[in-house]
């Protein structure tokens, strides 16, 4: 029996940028693909796209064609791991695919007010040194935008580049906030176009720069690139180290939601606790995935009824992301041979993306077609998969189109009689 695919990955943030360099991290929005394509909201994640086989959870998440599983480790501590910046170099174009999500302020670079009064008392000799600081900065500022106009055209080897030269400035001119902003993009570059070993190292040079910088460990911003890392081991094949991020993830935010959910609004706001909540919902997804893969689906459902019930409950029932989730627990009912509640499942979650032009509808029709089928129910299976068919084309999604064809021809022996 075909399982149902299973679609994955919330729309996934981004390493918390701060307002200005004093200011306390929070969790930037993804602005870049899952914006355009379905609306903006607190904490938004990215859906899916080509799953394990071909590289890696987007940054923020992909589509996951075989329940494959993503995602983390504890944090590296102590000195970062080298990384070879190369002199100043002329982009050249390059070709490839994916998109990194993109961190929304360039305030990284502003100045506390008290960093800028201590600055006036210094004289004329610090005013020259801000000066070519300020100089400085502008420059990896232009760096960082070029780097993201290159990630937008979908021409990574250019925005690689880039960033190494942006790199380099920061490290000339000390500014050590650019550095860690720097590293976490080139770690994101790293990351979707399945460079691992690359990616783990600057991943965890990002996070020495963190929490060499007074960052807790329980801060958004480690939590998050402690999932990518996750991702990274569970892709490896390093299963200890991605159960023990995962477990470390999960249960992190969940104490820190325990401890934070009296605070008044003006010592936390709504917003940061929302969206401490939609993290954990994104490390229960990738951990239910990890297990479904694994072949844990009892689990795996366990983190996926977690995961929607935040989503439902921050996002609403109609939001992509919790369209999704419905999918991806009916796909683990499925697998444990649960096919009614199954089937009610992907019948919602089929309805609504309908009514709500869901982006990857035809891989929600495609689960309830396979559901339909292991409840031999082969008239309305032929009809949807159709369906999800004609959706698939219009995409442009040929790996679902493969995959869909070769379902109508399993579902065409299942329902020859037989002689």
């Amino acid at each position: 029996m075909r399982a149902a695919r299973c679609l994955s990955s919330w729309y996934v943030t981004a390493l918390p940028v701060p307002r200005a360099l004093g200011a306390a991290g929070r969790t930037s929005r993804d602005l870049a693909r899952a914006a355009v394509r379905r609306g903006r909201g607190a904490g938004m994640f990215r859906l899916l796209s080509p799953g394990l086989g071909r590289g890696l959870l987007r940054a923020a998440g992909r589509r996951c064609r075989v329940c494959s599983a993503h995602l983390l480790p504890g944090p590296a501590v102590g000195r970062a791991p080298e990384v070879e910046v190369p002199p100043s170099r002329v982009a050249r174009p390059g070709g490839g695919s994916g998109l990194l999500p993109l961190l929304a302020a360039l305030a990284w670079f502003s100045k506390p007010a008290a960093e800028e009064e201590e600055e006036e008392r210094q004289g004329a000799g610090g005013a020259a040194a801000q000066d070519a600081a300020d100089e400085a900065e502008a420059e990896i500022i232009q760096l960082l935008k070029r780097a993201k106009l290159s990630i937008m055209k979908d021409e990574p080897e250019e925005a690689e580049l880039i960033l190494h030269d942006a790199l380099r400035l920061a490290y000339q001119s000390d500014n050590k906030k650019a550095i860690t902003y720097t590293y976490d993009l080139m770690a994101n570059l790293a990351f979707i176009r399945g460079q691992l070993e690359n990616a783990e190292k600057l991943f965890k040079a990002t996070m020495s720069y963190l929490l060499g910088g007074g960052m807790q460990q329980e801060d958004n911003a480690i939590i998050e690139i402690s999932l990518k890392l996750a991702s990274i081991y569970a892709a490896q094949d390093r299963q200890e180290f991605a159960l023990a991020g995962y477990e470390f993830c999960i249960s992190t935010l969940e104490g820190k939601i325990e401890r934070e959910k009296e605070l008044a609004e003006d010592v936390l706001s709504v917003e940061e606790k929302a969206n401490t909540h939609l993290l954990l919902g994104m490390c229960l997804d990738a951990f239910a995935r990890y297990l479904l893969f694994s072949k844990h689906p009892s689990q795996a459902q366990r983190m996926y009824e977690k995961a929607l019930h935040i989503s439902e409950e921050i996002l609403g029932e109609r939001h992509p992301q919790t369209i999704v989730l419905m999918s991806d627990l009916a796909t683990t009912l499925d697998a444990q041979g649960r096919l009614d509640e199954a089937c009610a499942y992907v019948q919602r979650a089929s309805d609504l993306a309908r009514q709500t032009e869901h982006p990857e509808l035809h891989i929600v029709l495609s689960n309830l077609a396979a559901i339909l089928m292991h409840r031999e129910r082969y008239a309305q299976a032929k009809e949807i998969y159709q369906e999800a068919l004609k959706q698939a084309k219009l995409k442009r999604d040929e790996v679902s189109v493969q995959h869909i064809r070769e379902e109508l021809a399993e579902l065409s022996r299942k329902s020859r009689p037989l002689t």
